[in-house]
Formats: structure tokens, C-alpha cells, sequence
């Protein structure tokens, strides 16, 4: 056989064997009302902690593999930098990558990147120094006195292209050297937003801003008028509700009206990446927002991002991007994440504060609002009572991830959590035929010499946590097992019930304290006397993270 031909064979047989060995892509799917990300062919909830932002790269990282395990994380959430991975134009360097996806692997555990590409926390800081020092080629946004902005103009074609450039060859890289799918989400750019003002005010972006609001917007607008987010629909209907006309004739003068403008431009820039990215690799795709501060107005906060009052703007000019997700640093935890369920977009929270509440707004999001996935930030510098809650909550959600994923969408789970010490008022929640009045209680864990109380399970993995002074969190999940039964898992709840309809009077057939192992349940013990007040309540104990499953009985 000629050199020529017998080199083309190996290459065939190489592509083919490849593609024989290859892992089924990871996706989403919708399963009744919740949205489901499949990896390896299952339903997969990502247990994950995503690093500080300096914390990517893998001679750094390497020592804290070990006790992200210990975490019970499944997944890290981890940085990819635009200015490491293309130093000079057209040069790509993917060791950074390399020892991301080999030390995953190494240690059984998946990865979500985040690309920093074009903007990070509004600002370009992590732009290639040869993209930062041409500012003719690639402009800068500016303010209304015309001063440059430390941030890349979404209005030059320049600036998104190089960046689409450098996501592709990204995206390329994983398509050949992870075929096993370590990386199985990609977050495109990082809290998109614009900053002091509300509005670009370079002459590209004057110009732009005059023109016609896009027909593509406006027909969005209309179609979907009904399910808009409210905020949204009141600044165009201030305005008077146009269906055509500049940005400032259809949704006014004001800075309100302005960030919808920004919003339309960052989103579409977006959508050319991410489209770009996709033509090479499908992996699920989506953009983060940094929330806003009570009372902030466009400009105070990083504006126009993929933020719950611009969801729809974002949809109709980004529609490659699979969701939008928020990261939360606020008390009002769960406020914030059932916003990010509107209109059926699927909630992953891939930066949330890393205090001891995450143990429980990670049960409430998968709980309540089926969520994808739960990520603390910073995780490899997480430590102390918030790392052992969070370890104990992870061992739960590890536990019921088959019941979970089996009950989505279906309304046959619930989550509790309390908003904050001065909610008094029990949180009441119906679940086929009973009401559930769930009571929080916050006191601080019996203190111990060594400041850490853990309740070993049967096969040796911690079913409790860190109880060190201080105010233990308190919240949990619910999954319906039948219509009587149900598993309470969390920690600081006090639980009655009553029948939905009226007449008779809920009683406590059993309950019992468990975990489950290989998707079996295994007792622990039975909890029908003091443990339960005598049948008048299901108590989960402050410090403690504990499953308990419950049967209930009518009489009159």
C-alpha cells in the first residue's frame, strides 16, 4: 500500500476508533416541568464549588484536589483565561486546560469552565495584553465625558470576532483531547455588565442607540407580551408600548432604558461566541449575572447583564445560550433564585457565598426548584463550619440524587428555607394530600473539644458537620415516596402536617432515621417516642444534617 494511501487509512481508523471510544455528550433535556443536564446518559445534579478567580490554574490548584473530594463536590467550577490561553495572537497555550481536565480526571470529579473572556465582572481585565495595548483595533467602551472604559465595546465587530476566535479554538481543543467529557458545561464571558453609567457613549454606541430598536426584539417583545418579566413590560408600556421606533422612543429616556439598550448589544456579542463555540463543540452553554444591591439604579450596578428584568432581551438576542444563571450573595437566597426560574429557565447557581447558609440554599434550590446544579465560590479556600456543613448537605444531596432526579418536575418535592432569624412564621407547603408546616430552628450545635460533631453512617461517610459556636443554618428538602410517605432531609426543622382536605387529623405512622446507600434505604434507628414528641411533630435537629422517612395516617 503507497505511504500516502496506508497514512490516510491510519488516520480513518483512528477517527473511527475515537469516535467508537467517545462518551456520549453531556445535554439537557426537560423532564415534565424541570430541566434535566444529562451526563454519561444519566441525570446528573452538580454537587459543585466553583474557585477564586486566580485559583485556575493547576500547579496551584493541584494540592486542594484531595479535600474538594472530601467536600462532596462532583464537579469544580473553574476559570478559563482568555489572556493565558492566547498570550500572542493566533498562539494558543492549553497547558492551563491540560492540567485542569487531567487533575479532574485523576480525581473523579467533572468540570464547568468559565470563560473569561472579553469581560469579567464588566471589566476586560483578563483581555490579552496585546488586545488591551491596540485600542484603535479593539475599542473601549466610554463614559458621557468620552472617557475610555477598562471595558471591550460590544459595538465593534473586531472585539467580538478576536474573542469568538480564541472560544472556538477552546472549544476545538476539548472536542479532541476530552473525549470523555470531563468539561460538561461552559459558562460564556463572566457578569456581563456596564459600569459607572448605564450606556456606552462611544460614537459607535451614540449611533447605535438613535437607531430603530431591532425588529427581532420588537417581534420578540410582541409574541411573548404575556409571560414578559414585569419590570421589563412597565418600562416599555411607560413609555407608551411602541412597536417600533429608537430605543429612546420605545422604552423612554431614563437610565431604565438605556440598560435595555446595552442589554440587547452585550447579548448579541454573546450569542456570536457562544454560537461560534457551539458550531464546534455542543456542550450546554450559559451566562451568569451579578445581582443588584437594593435600591442600585443602571450604572450603580454592573448593568445589562443577563439579570431576571432582562431575561427576555437576553433570550431574544442570545437564543444559543441554554439558560441564565445568577450568583447570590444575598440573605434573600431563595428571592433571587425562583426569579431565575421564570418562563421555565432552568436555575443553576454556579457562585453563591460560601457561608454556612449554602448547605441549606443548596438542599432548597434542588428541593424547590429543581435545580441543576449548587456551587459556593471560592471553594478550595472554604474551611471551618461552613466547609463541614456543606460537606454533610453534599453527602445528602449524593445520597438522594437517583430519588431526586427520578422526582423532577413532577411537583413531587418541596424545600424549605428560612430567609432570615427574623422570619418567625413557619413556612407552609401542600404536596398532594397534606399541608406541611415546617418550623426553623437556628440554635447553636453542642459544642465539642474538637469543634466538630459528626454522626458516622454505615458505610463510614459523614452524615453531620461542623457544629462549632455560632448559629447553625436550618433548612432542608422533601420528596414525596407514595402518597402517605416522604423523606425529610436537612437539618433545624420542625415539621407538622394536616390533611388538605378538612374533617380528620394527620397522625405519624412511623418515622425512622436513615441514609440511603447504592440507592437502597438502610435504617438507622426508629424515632416514634421522645424524637417526635410523642407523634405531634418530625423534628430534623439543629447542627445535624439527617434523613428521616415518614409514613402518615388519617383519624378522626
Amino acid at each position: 500500500m503507497p505511504n500516502r494511501l496506508k497514512a490516510a487509512f491510519c488516520i480513518l481508523a483512528l477517527t473511527v476508533t475515537a469516535s467508537l471510544g467517545a462518551a456520549e455528550l453531556p445535554h439537557l433535556r426537560k423532564q415534565g416541568t424541570a430541566t434535566q443536564l444529562i451526563v454519561d446518559g444519566q441525570p446528573f445534579l452538580v454537587r459543585g464549588g466553583e474557585l477564586g478567580n486566580s485559583s485556575g490554574e493547576p500547579d496551584f490548584l493541584r494540592p486542594s484536589w484531595v479535600k474538594l473530594q472530601k467536600m462532596n463536590l462532583n464537579t469544580v467550577v473553574a476559570p478559563v483565561y482568555w489572556d493565558v490561553l492566547e498570550p500572542a495572537e493566533g498562539k494558543f497555550d492549553f497547558a492551563s486546560v491540560d492540567g485542569l481536565i487531567a487533575d479532574a480526571r485523576a480525581n473523579n470529579l467533572r468540570l464547568v469552565l468559565l470563560w473569561f473572556g472579553s469581560w469579567k465582572n464588566s471589566m476586560s481585565c483578563y483581555a490579552p495584553s496585546w488586545v488591551k495595548r491596540d485600542q484603535t483595533r479593539f475599542p473601549r467602551a466610554q463614559d458621557s465625558a468620552g472617557r475610555g472604559l477598562e471595558i471591550l465595546s460590544p459595538f465593534h465587530a473586531a472585539n467580538r470576532d478576536t474573542d469568538a476566535r480564541a472560544f472556538v479554538a477552546l472549544m476545538r481543543y476539548l472536542k479532541v483531547n476530552d473525549p470523555e467529557h470531563a468539561v460538561i458545561m461552559v459558562q460564556v464571558e463572566n457578569e456581563i455588565g456596564m459600569i459607572p453609567e448605564a450606556r456606552d457613549h462611544s460614537p459607535e454606541a451614540v449611533k447605535a442607540f438613535a437607531a430603530p430598536v431591532p425588529r427581532a426584539l420588537m417581534d420578540y417583545l410582541a409574541k411573548n407580551r404575556a409571560q414578559l418579566a414585569p419590570e421589563l413590560l412597565a418600562v416599555w408600556s411607560a413609555a407608551g408600548g411602541k412597536a417600533s421606533g429608537t430605543w429612546t422612543e420605545v422604552f423612554g429616556a431614563g437610565p431604565a432604558g438605556e440598560e435595555i439598550f446595552m442589554a440587547w448589544h452585550f447579548a448579541s456579542y454573546t450569542q456570536a461566541v457562544t454560537a461560534a463555540g457551539k458550531a464546534e463543540l455542543l456542550l450546554p452553554m450559559y451566562a451568569n449575572a451579578a445581582l443588584i444591591r437594593p435600591g442600585y439604579q443602571p450604572g450603580q450596578y454592573p448593568s445589562a447583564g443577563p439579570l431576571p428584568h432582562l431575561i427576555d432581551v437576553w433570550r431574544a438576542a442570545a437564543p444559543a445560550l441554554d439558560f441564565l444563571a445568577p450568583d447570590i450573595y444575598f440573605q434573600n437566597f431563595s428571592y433571587w433564585a425562583q426569579l431565575y426560574t421564570r418562563s421555565g429557565n432552568p436555575l443553576f447557581i454556579p457562585e453563591a457565598m460560601r457561608s454556612p447558609e449554602a448547605a441549606v440554599n443548596a438542599l432548597y434550590a434542588f428541593g424547590a426548584l429543581d435545580a441543576i446544579g449548587f456551587s459556593p465560590f471560592s471553594i478550595e479556600s472554604n474551611d471551618g463550619p461552613a466547609a463541614g456543613y456543606l460537606t454533610a448537605s453534599f453527602d445528602l444531596v449524593r445520597q438522594l440524587t437517583p430519588l431526586l432526579v427520578e422526582k423532577q418536575g413532577r411537583g413531587l418535592t418541596a424545600g424549605f428555607l428560612q430567609e432570615s432569624v427574623e422570619t418567625k412564621q413557619p413556612q407552609q407547603v401542600r404536596l398532594g394530600n397534606w399541608i406541611f408546616r415546617v418550623a426553623f430552628e437556628r440554635a447553636a450545635p453542642p459544642p465539642l473539644a474538637d469543634g466538630l460533631a459528626v454522626v458516622v453512617g454505615p458505610d463510614n461517610s459523614a452524615l453531620a458537620a461542623a457544629s462549632r459556636p455560632g448559629a447553625a443554618p436550618a433548612g432542608g428538602l422533601m420528596i414525596a415516596l407514595g402518597d402517605d410517605e416522604f423523606l425529610f432531609a436537612g437539618i433545624g426543622l420542625t415539621i407538622t402536617f394536616a390533611p388538605a382536605e378538612g374533617g380528620e387529623q394527620a397522625g405519624l405512622l412511623s418515622v425512622a432515621e436513615g441514609r440511603y446507600v447504592d440507592g437502597q434505604w438502610r435504617h438507622i434507628r426508629w424515632l416514634n417516642g421522645d424524637q417526635t414528641h410523642q407523634g405531634r411533630h418530625v423534628r430534623l435537629e439543629p447542627g445535624r444534617f439527617t434523613l428521616q422517612r415518614v409514613k402518615l395516617y388519617h383519624y378522626r
